[in-house]
């Protein structure tokens, strides 16, 4: 069977707009089966699966057990999870901020930092509406519209984070993780200590460490979506890191593997959907 990609984007509903960025749907069937590298991201992983489950064989925390999952939910990550395929994965990702998840479950992303569960586990109604609402549709339209009304439902807009940690979460995610930690905390009006103390209970990683994690990830989405005459030296300066080597290092801390080895490895990602459409 020949290797095929599917990758459908949309945006959520306008409601859910400031803590969604969007619904990415994704069928990759044909390949030969084999393992997935979740990556650390500056959203959370929100999947639900389409056909077979999500199985997690390693997680990002080793204490973890691995595990299968209808619809699964973590939070921030430092390290990267081992997700077994059999060649075929089909599902939406809801790429939900850190910013939404009091939204939808009442409790800071931090709550779920390096955790892996199944959804309905942080709202059980949720969970099995979501999970089953997407697997009753046969099109990304309305698998899309079936998430947006679950969403919706769910979210209590007036339970958020607070004005000046959103203001630092974007901040850090609109300048790709490099903006400075002290005038980000001098801008809210708090101390750099205050500002790591506040930012790390809510989103589970300090700002430095959220600033890299960004970075990282936009280094990530650049190395699979620029021609090959790109070097790796020029995307890690226009990402912001001193040289290739500090490039290098982050991968190897972040992701547990080189990036060039990286790009040898890896499927079609459903973490990289504009670099799968860029190359049709």
């Amino acid at each position: 069977m020949e290797a095929t990609t599917e990758v459908v984007t949309a945006a959520p509903a306008p409601v859910l707009a400031a803590f969604i960025d969007r619904y990415v749907g994704y069928r990759l069937t044909g390949f030969a089966p084999g393992l997935h590298r979740g990556m650390p991201s500056r959203h959370m992983t929100f999947i639900v699966a389409v056909g077979p489950t999500i199985d997690v064989i390693e997680q990002t925390d080793p204490h973890q057990a691995p595990a299968n999952y209808r619809c699964v939910l973590s939070g921030l990550q430092a390290s990267p999870a081992m997700i077994a395929h059999n060649g075929f994965q089909e599902g939406v990702a809801i790429e939900l901020t850190p910013l939404g998840c009091r939204v939808l479950f009442g409790m800071p992303a931090a709550e779920l930092w390096d955790i892996t569960i199944e959804c309905s586990q942080a709202q059980r109604i949720l969970g099995d509406q979501l999970a089953d609402a997407v697997q009753s549709q046969k099109d990304w339209p309305s698998r899309f519209a079936a998430c947006d009304r679950a969403l919706t439902l769910a979210a209590r807009s007036e339970i958020h984070p607070g004005l000046e940690l959103s203001w630092a979460w974007r901040a850090l995610v609109s300048t790709g993780g490099t903006h400075p930690i002290n005038p980000l905390a001098d801008k809210i009006g708090w101390t750099r200590q205050h500002l790591t103390r506040k930012f790390t209970a809510e989103f589970g990683a300090s700002p430095k460490l959220a600033a890299r994690i960004i970075r990282f990830e936009r280094a990530r989405q650049m190395l699979t979506s620029t021609p090959s005459y790109i070097s790796i030296a020029q995307i890690a300066n226009t990402c912001g890191y001193y040289d290739q080597a500090h490039l290098n290092r982050d991968f190897a801390e972040l992701a547990g593997i080189s990036p060039t080895a990286w790009l040898a490895e890896e499927i079609p990602s459903v973490q990289d959907p504009d670099a799968e459409q860029a190359r049709g």
